[in-house]
């Protein structure tokens, strides 16, 4: 698996909606509330959208140039 393949995953809302059923699943197989599986359920997306909206800045910041600005000086 290369790098992209795992930032396409990472990124992917699929993938975190999958994550989000199976631990509220989880939450509620085990005798947790409802209330408690939607929380969680919640707090895992909420984490994947600053996940993906952090991994795509940093791909985008990647592929800019550096710009590295110089003072001009006067030698007079």
């Amino acid at each position: 698996m290369t790098k992209e393949d795992i930032i396409r995953k990472l990124t992917s809302r699929k993938f975190w909606v999958a994550v989000a059923l199976f631990v509220s699943g989880l939450v509620m197989a085990f005798g947790g509330g409802s209330e408690k599986a939607e929380t969680i359920s919640g707090c895992i997306m909420q984490g994947a959208a600053v996940l993906g909206y952090l991994l795509a800045e940093g791909l985008t910041d990647a592929g800019r140039p550096i710009e590295i600005e110089t003072e001009e000086t006067d030698d007079e």
